[in-house]
């Protein structure tokens, strides 16, 4: 039998509802006592570049912040000691942010407590072949709308 017949309008209505319900979850169990959330997203991010290191144009990219949130969320981890900040020197312009030994320390902590709530969430609720397919489809979703 063939799967029923889904348009595009409600494909993105449910998956635009999901993102929403497990998101409120995950901020509500979110260890927020170590980092905010959007303070993780950018530690997160920095923990993949090659030096822990990126742009601080590049990483307005990657987050869903306005670039003047971010210069802000960035200056609080700098003065934290998380962060560190240096003009780029292939780029007089630019500028570069760190994340520090001590930021990857308090990355991985926040990222333990939140690694196990996504897992709860998700496993409790989809097979591992379905996370297998749920992962396939957003990066091909992804990876077409951003062209790459």
């Amino acid at each position: 039998m063939a799967a029923a017949e889904v348009s595009p309008v409600a494909a993105w209505e449910s998956l635009f509802r999901a993102q929403v319900s497990v998101m409120r979850e995950l901020a509500a169990e979110f260890p927020s006592s170590i980092v905010s959330l959007n303070e993780y997203d950018v530690m997160f991010n920095l923990s993949l570049c090659p030096g822990r290191t990126l742009r601080i144009k590049d990483l307005g990219e990657k987050v869903l912040l306005t670039q003047p949130s971010i210069s802000r969320l960035v200056d609080r981890l700098v003065a934290r000691g998380i962060l560190e900040k240096a003009d780029d020197p292939n780029d007089g312009r630019g500028t570069l942010v760190r994340l520090t030994d001590a930021g990857v320390g308090v990355y991985r902590q926040a990222a333990v407590v939140h690694a196990q709530s996504i897992t709860a969430h998700m496993t409790g609720h989809l097979s591992p072949d379905e996370l297998a397919e749920l992962a396939r489809l957003c990066d091909k979703l992804r990876e077409g709308v951003s062209g790459h």
